[in-house]
């Protein structure tokens, strides 16, 4: 075969898979925007309903005006800590301080090869009763759930030894930025769910613009899925999934999902188990609620924290959830309740799809660009597109507009409108993050269906600098 017939086929087969690539990711994004578009829809009918029929009648309930409980408990509140001494101190300093003398307890669970952050905890656990430290009888890392169920057990011995039951236990991570509300909000919101959902609000990046840019796309996701998506979930009856921070869950229906309740609620083989565990309480016929309420200042009651601010972080932690909630969650959690929440569950599945959608896309472009330029020295033999996929493809274009008008619109309300005007910009980051954590999440869940075990594969953290930090 001569070098002209040659190229010439070559020429034909990039063409070839170019349009299949093109029609595979047009069908797949006209999918995945429909099924936003209908989020949307709901989310924007439901508070037009709330506004006019409640709101317009009923001021909006504050801390500053929530009754008291009728039946005012103690709050378990715990912190798994895995080489974490650089925040923990801070971490504990500052819920000590905002929450004060108010009915609670904090457990923080250790490590005994992480000496470092059980010489942190140890210097302020001594006298204070409001803290108590828990060293794991096997060495770090194993997963976030086996160190939950580590303060579980410290949990049930403390209510043995003092003759009393805990009311509700508050999941949070060593380096969040606490409210001073939310025990007085899980006190009051336990008393009629079985597990409550506050939001949890990433704080703007520091750094340079690209650390920032990659910290703040969290920002624009939690934005959208705290102001929205869950709102959602709970209107239409499906379950509300625990974020693993900033939640509690009443004590009797915790201890309900355990198998043993004397070892723990919480799987230690899931690296998602918080997740897990709101879906699974559904599945018992307990209720969930995600609670958006503001302070007497007017403060969203939230939980604050900076997120990773480079790749390798980001694309470690996305894999992570990945893992737990799109890949093994297909077999962990099945598809139990009804249309919605199988509809919900396919969402939170859908991920790992997505990101190959997504990747589909950009080579889709990368191709079309490359044949361009071939074109420009080479006559291209003309393959017509079809009208299906002419139709496909202004199709997304409408989705994409609406897409990126309804998170900036999201992030203009969390953040501020200087953040709001970057976040479409910022959807090229993430959708890069998103296909390399699907690339590293598929290899280890591969790994772990062959036999080696998942183990806490967490990042760095930082705590802000109250005084000066946003």
């Amino acid at each position: 075969m001569g070098v002209k017939p040659l190229g010439d086929a070559l020429i034909a087969a990039l063409g070839t898979l170019h349009h299949e690539l093109l029609l595979f990711a047009a069908v797949g994004l006209a999918i995945g925007g429909l099924d936003d578009f209908l989020v949307d829809l709901l989310f924007l009918l439901r508070k037009t309903w709330r506004d006019i029929v409640i709101y317009a009648r009923h001021p909006r309930m504050t801390t500053a005006s929530l009754p008291t409980s009728d039946r005012p408990g103690k709050v378990a509140i715990f912190v798994p800590a895995w080489q974490e001494a650089s925040v923990i101190g801070q971490m504990l300093r500052t819920a000590l301080d905002r929450w004060g003398d108010a009915p609670y307890r904090i457990f923080v669970g250790t490590y005994p090869n992480d000496p470092a952050t059980i010489d942190v905890v140890a210097a302020l656990a001594p006298g204070d009763p409001r803290l108590l430290l828990g060293i794991n009888e096997r060495p770090g890392p194993t997963t976030k759930a086996d160190c939950l169920n580590l303060l579980w057990r410290a949990m049930l011995a403390e209510e043995e030894a003092g003759g009393f039951r805990y009311k509700a236990v508050v999941l949070h991570d060593a380096e969040d930025v606490v409210h001073a509300d939310e025990i007085q909000l899980y006190d009051f919101m336990i008393d009629r769910f079985d597990l409550v959902q506050l939001p949890v609000l990433p704080l703007p990046g520091r750094g340079g613009w690209f650390a920032r840019a990659i910290a703040n796309h969290y920002g624009d996701e939690f934005a959208e899925s705290h102001g929205k998506l869950l709102t959602v979930r709970e209107a239409l009856g499906a379950s509300v999934p625990s974020a693993g921070v900033a939640c509690a869950f009443e004590r009797d229906a915790l201890e309900a999902l355990a198998h043993d309740p004397s070892h723990g609620p919480f799987d230690p083989s899931s690296l998602t188990e918080d997740y897990e565990a709101g879906l699974r309480i559904r599945d018992m016929g307990g209720r969930g609620v995600f609670v958006r309420m503001r302070d007497a200042a007017g403060e969203l009651v939230a939980t604050r924290e900076y997120f990773p601010d480079s790749i390798q972080a980001a694309v470690k932690q996305k894999a992570r959830w990945m893992i737990g909630i799109s890949l093994a969650g297909w077999d962990r959690m099945g598809w139990r309740g009804g249309p919605a929440e199988w509809w919900m569950r396919l969402r939170d599945r859908r991920s790992a799809l997505a990101a190959l959608v997504l990747f589909a896309a950009y080579l889709a472009l990368l191709l079309w660009a490359a044949l361009w330029l071939i074109g420009q020295f080479h006559a291209l033999p003309f393959r017509p597109i079809s009208p299906l996929l002419t139709h496909l493809l202004w199709l997304n274009l409408g989705l994409m507009l609406w897409r990126g008008a309804m998170r900036t619109l999201f992030v203009t309300r969390t953040y501020g409108w200087h953040h709001g005007l970057g976040a479409v910009p910022r959807t090229l980051i993430a959708n890069y993050i998103a296909i390399l954590a699907a690339r590293r999440a598929v290899f280890l869940y591969v790994r772990s269906l062959l036999g080696t075990p998942l183990i806490w594969d967490k990042t760095q953290h930082h705590f802000p600098d109250l005084r000066t930090d946003p």
